[in-house]
Parts: C-alpha cells; sequence; structure tokens
C-alpha cells in the first residue's frame, strides 16, 4: 500500500480515485458517486489530496429582528431542525422587540512561548522597556494592516509556571480573521527576542480564545406573549427560566444546552466561510467559570418579562481565506446584509440566541422530541427513495406511526405508489 500512495499529493484527483479504488475495492457505482460531485475550480486547491466535494444543504433561516433590522440568515447545516428552530424563535422574539446585539471588542491574541525560564521578573521586566521596539518589529512585519488602521496594539507577558513564559500580543486585525497576518508578527518578535535574549522560543502562534471579540445579544419577551392563558405563559417562562439555571450548576445539562447554541452559531459561520471548529473552542473554554463549565446563554424572570442573554467570542473576518476562495461566500454575506465583522458577530450571537430559546422552550413545554420527530421522519422518507412529490405525503403517514422505521416506510412507499398507479389506470 505504502507504493501505491507515494507521491499522492502530486496526483490529480482522477488518478486518487484510480489508486483508491484498486486498494480499496470502491465499486464502479462508489467511484461514479466521487466522480459526479468532485467540483470544478478552486475547490481542488483548497486542501490536500482532494477527491472530491462532501456537500452539505445551505438553507436560510428567517424572521430575524436585530438592532431594529429585519435580516435572512443563511445556514449551513445537515441536522433536520436547526433551520426551523432557529427561524420560529427569532419570530417569537421579534414579535417581542426583536433582539439587540452589542460588540464589545475585536481584537486577536497570540502567543510567543518560551522554555527553560529560570527568572520570570528578567522577561516580565526586559519586555517592559522594550516594549514599544516590540510592537514596531510586529507593524514592520505587515505593514498594510497598520495603512488600515489596525495593527499591533500590546504587549504583556504571564508566567505560565514550570519554566514557561508567554508573550501575548493583541492586534486590531481589521476586518480579517488574522490568523496568518498574527503569525507572521509574532514570528518577528520571537526572532527579536531571541536575538537579544538569548532565548530560544518553544513556539510562536495565535491563540483561538476569542475573549477579546466578544459579543453580548439581549431580549426581553413578555410573559403573556408565551401563552394564551396568562397562567399558562408564567408557567412557561418560570420553567424556562429553572432550565436555565440548572445549565448554570450542571455541567451535564450545560454541555447540550450549549450544543443546541452552537447548533446555529456554526451553521452561519461555516456558511460565512470562517473556521467553525475555532469559534467552538473559543466557546466552550468561554463557557468554564469559576474552574466550572456553564451554559453560556442565561433566562431570567424579572417580573412580566422573561429575559435572555448571550455572550460569545467570536473571531470571525468578512475578508480573506476563504471567503474569498468559496463562491457562495460573498453571495451569503449579501444575503444576510453584512458588511463588516461586527455586523456578522452581532448577527451569529442573535442566532445563537434565537436557537437556544427554541431549543430551551420546547424543552419544558412539549418536549424537544416532538419538533425532532417530523425533520427525522422526513429525513426517514427521502431515505427510503421517496420522490419530492412522495415525501410530504410519506411523512403524514409516518407520522401517525408510534416509532416508524425504514421498514415501515418502505411498506407505506410501495403503497402510495401503487395507489397512484391505480388512479392513473382508472382515468
Amino acid at each position: 500500500m505504502e507504493a501505491a500512495f507515494s507521491q499522492f499529493y502530486k496526483r490529480t484527483p482522477e488518478q486518487r480515485l484510480a489508486i483508491l479504488a484498486d486498494t480499496l475495492g470502491l465499486s464502479e457505482t462508489e467511484q461514479q458517486e466521487l466522480k459526479q460531485r468532485a467540483a470544478q475550480g478552486d475547490a481542488p486547491l483548497l486542501i490536500e489530496n482532494y477527491l472530491t466535494t462532501y456537500q452539505l444543504p445551505e438553507g436560510v433561516a428567517v424572521n430575524f429582528r436585530v438592532n431594529d433590522h429585519d435580516y435572512v440568515v443563511p445556514m449551513v447545516t445537515e441536522e433536520p431542525s436547526v433551520i426551523a428552530a432557529a427561524s420560529n424563535g427569532a419570530k417569537q422574539l421579534a414579535q417581542a422587540g426583536g433582539i439587540t446585539a452589542a460588540v464589545h471588542s475585536r481584537l486577536l491574541t497570540g502567543q510567543v512561548v518560551l522554555s527553560d525560564v529560570k527568572v520570570f521578573a528578567s522577561i516580565d521586566d526586559w519586555v517592559a522597556l522594550h516594549q514599544d521596539e516590540l510592537l514596531d518589529v510586529a507593524k514592520q512585519a505587515h505593514p498594510s494592516i497598520v495603512k488600515r488602521g489596525g495593527g499591533p496594539k500590546s504587549i504583556r507577558t504571564r508566567d505560565l509556571g514550570e519554566g514557561f513564559v508567554s508573550l501575548d500580543l493583541t492586534v486590531d486585525v481589521q476586518a480579517a480573521m488574522g490568523a496568518n497576518m498574527m503569525n507572521t508578527m509574532l514570528e518577528a518578535i520571537a526572532e527579536v527576542v531571541q536575538n537579544k535574549l538569548h532565548h530560544t522560543t518553544l513556539f510562536s502562534i495565535l491563540s483561538n480564545a476569542g475573549v477579546q471579540s466578544l459579543t453580548t445579544a439581549t431580549v426581553s419577551v413578555p410573559v403573556a406573549q408565551l401563552a394564551d392563558e396568562l397562567a399558562d405563559a408564567q408557567q412557561i417562562a418560570k420553567r424556562i427560566a429553572q432550565a436555565s439555571r440548572i445549565a448554570q450548576l450542571d455541567p451535564m445539562r450545560a454541555v447540550t444546552h450549549n450544543k443546541g447554541i452552537m447548533n446555529g452559531v456554526d451553521a452561519v459561520v461555516i456558511a460565512m466561510g470562517n473556521d467553525w471548529r475555532a469559534i467552538e473552542s473559543a466557546a466552550h473554554a468561554f463557557a468554564v467559570k469559576d474552574n466550572q463549565y456553564r451554559g453560556l446563554s442565561q433566562w431570567q424572570l424579572e417580573g412580566d418579562q422573561l429575559t435572555g442573554t448571550l455572550t460569545l467570542p467570536l473571531p470571525v473576518g468578512t475578508v480573506g481565506g476563504a471567503t474569498k476562495v468559496l463562491p457562495l461566500v460573498s453571495i451569503n454575506q449579501k444575503l444576510a446584509q453584512i458588511s463588516s465583522p461586527e455586523d456578522l458577530m452581532r448577527l451569529i450571537a442573535a442566532v445563537g440566541l434565537a436557537q437556544n430559546f427554541a431549543a430551551i422552550k420546547a424543552l419544558v413545554t412539549s418536549g424537544i422530541q416532538k419538533g425532532h420527530m417530523k425533520m427525522q421522519v422526513r429525513s426517514l422518507a427521502m431515505t427510503v427513495g421517496a420522490t419530492p412529490s412522495e415525501v410530504p405525503v410519506l411523512t403524514g403517514q409516518l407520522m401517525s406511526l408510534k416509532d416508524p422505521n425504514e421498514s415501515q416506510a418502505k411498506q407505506l412507499l410501495i403503497k402510495i405508489r401503487n395507489n397512484e398507479e391505480e388512479k392513473h389506470a382508472k382515468r
């Protein structure tokens, strides 16, 4: 096998497929599936050893009102209920006046880490004395960002213990996500430190913590809006607040609580050509407060209002990287009326809050499974080969069953088709 994969990265996608088919026994049908999904254009250049394009569905969530503006939000996800829940949550929150979202700051931090440091104070003092020099070195490493009004802002030292010291550089990266820009500046600083302090750096790399790119979304929902009867509405509001509190007390619940938020967040981040893994990492790190993992959002009952708040680290960009290589990104930015990273940050936070509201309300009322079930049943209908015109009919019949499975779906589809044939025959 080793010989077959020698210089694999230099092969064309067609050659790679032939090697895989021969080595791993792919059928002709499987090979055709991979060939049909292979993309043209720049996609083969984005990643190493490109073979084909793995497609995810894109839809749009509607009903969003954020900072007194209406939005349509492109979302990329394979989970059936995500866009439906986001749209439903957004509609209810829009009825309450909409979501307010604010960006606290938008800066990126990176690290130059030194090892085998004997006396931290010596490093700390030297950096303090040479701060301007180090910032100038960082500016010279990427002068174009300085011309656009951004660039390095500050540098500090931290004693990590066990002889490790981190030099933390903070940069205004403007509209870019800024990873490459940051790493270039850090390596320039590392070279100066090595030459003047005679300390070998262990590594130089940006941090995805995102604590200096925080965005908060808030909303106040009149309790009376939650149900037709005031007593029922008050009970729902109380239960939502209680469920939110559990996510602050119990890490086991907090994980699922936050996963629901990230269902919406990730889908928007992907649609906008950003690194959803970085956003996930930042969000879950931010969820650890007082040495305990907690829910990222909080819902509180305040008189006749149910108030929701969500703060997220969102180091996203609107230019550079995949945002320029993937053709759909610019279209999605136009659909969502995004013209700056701050616009995108506010919208992502709003989506996370709406997603959370829809999920937590369903959880404490009808149960989360009711909404999920319809979407899952529709997926089941497609799995057994129902055509677009047959899916609604089959879904309706499957919903009447207690626990529909693939065998039942196939039998019902046969009956549906037989009935259609009989109708045509009578005509």
